[in-house]
C-alpha cells in the first residue's frame, strides 16, 4: 500500500508586494490595470491580517497531529490513518504515519525518503516530483517567494461564490506563466480555496489542482484551518483533520537527516 495519498504540506502565508497602493488623490490618474493590482493587493493584505498579522508572517516551523483520509470518488478510501507532521520554512517535511509512528516520508529540498521497518530509501520519483510541484504552488512559497521575483502579476477577478461562502478572487501570476488563484472570504478574509493547473509533461495534459481550508481556529494568534481537503481535477482526493498545531517551537533540523540505507532495486544479498 503506497501511503503517500496521506501527505500534507502546511501552507504557511507571508505577503510582500513591491507595486504601491493608490491614494484617494491620485486615483483618477492611475490606470485601470493598476487600480485592478492594488485591489488585489488590498485583498491580501486584509486577508494576512486576518490570519494573524505579524504572528502569521513570522511563522517558522509547525507541528501538527490528525488523521489524514484518501479518497475515491468523493468516498473516504478507509478509516484513515492517523499522522504526525513537522515543518521548516521553507522546504523541510517530515510526515510520521500509524500509531506507532513507524511509515516516516522526510523532505528536505529536491530529495525525498521513505523510512520502514526494512529501513531508509530514496522515495518513488514520482511521488518527489508531486511533493515538490505541491510545494511550489504552496501558499507560503507563493506569498514569500514569488511575490519578491520580477514580473509578479495581481489581478482582481470579482466576487463569486466558492464552498458555498461568498468568496472575492485573486490571481497571482509570476513570471514563468505559473499562476495561482486564491478565494477570500467575503466576510472574513480567510483564505477559502487555493486552485492552480500544471500541464503533465509526460502526456501533456492540464491538470487542476485545488486545496480547501475550513473549521479555522486560533491557536498561538494564529488563524488556522483544521480541516483541509484536497482535489485534483474535480475529485477530492484526501482530507486532513488535525487535532493540535503549534508553532514557533524550534523544531529540530536532525529530524530531516536520513541515511540511506537499502535499495529496492538491488537484490537482496545472499547469506
Amino acid at each position: 500500500m503506497k501511503y503517500v495519498a496521506f501527505l500534507l504540506l502546511l501552507g504557511t502565508l507571508a505577503f510582500s508586494q513591491a507595486t504601491p497602493a493608490a491614494s484617494p488623490a491620485s486615483s483618477q490618474s492611475i490606470p485601470v490595470d493598476q487600480e485592478n493590482a492594488n485591489k488585489a493587493k488590498a485583498l491580501l493584505d486584509q486577508m494576512i491580517q486576518a490570519l494573524g498579522g505579524n504572528a502569521y508572517l513570522n511563522i517558522e516551523d509547525a507541528s501538527l497531529e490528525g488523521r489524514a483520509y484518501s479518497m475515491h470518488h468523493g468516498e473516504s478510501g478507509g478509516p484513515g490513518m492517523l499522522f504526525w507532521e513537522f515543518y521548516k520554512y521553507p522546504d523541510k517535511e517530515r510526515v510520521e504515519l500509524t500509531k506507532k509512528r513507524d511509515i516516516v516520508y522526510v523532505y528536505r529540498g529536491d530529495q525525498g525518503f521513505e523510512i520502514t521497518y526494512r529501513g531508509a530509501r530514496a522515495d518513488d520519483p514520482k511521488t518527489v516530483s508531486d511533493v515538490l510541484r505541491r510545494r511550489r504552488y504552496a501558499l507560503d512559497v507563493v506569498l514569500r517567494k514569488w511575490l519578491h521575483e520580477p514580473g509578479m502579476a495581481l489581478f482582481y477577478e470579482g466576487a463569486t461564490v466558492a464552498e458555498q461562502k461568498d468568496v472575492q478572487q485573486v490571481t497571482l501570476l509570476n513570471s514563468q506563466n505559473q499562476g495561482v488563484t486564491l478565494y477570500i472570504d467575503s466576510r472574513t478574509f480567510l483564505p477559502v480555496k487555493k486552485t492552480y493547473s500544471w500541464r503533465d509533461p509526460t502526456d501533456k495534459e492540464r491538470n487542476i489542482e485545488s486545496e480547501v481550508y475550513d473549521a479555522y481556529r486560533a491557536v498561538q494568534g494564529i488563524m488556522t484551518p483544521f480541516i483541509r481537503s484536497r482535489y485534483y481535477n474535480g475529485d477530492m482526493v484526501s482530507q486532513h483533520f488535525l487535532n493540535s498545531v503549534s508553532f514557533n517551537t524550534g523544531v529540530k533540523d536532525s529530524l530531516f537527516n536520513v541515511v540511506v540505507t537499502w535499495d529496492p532495486n538491488k537484490p537482496v544479498p545472499r547469506k
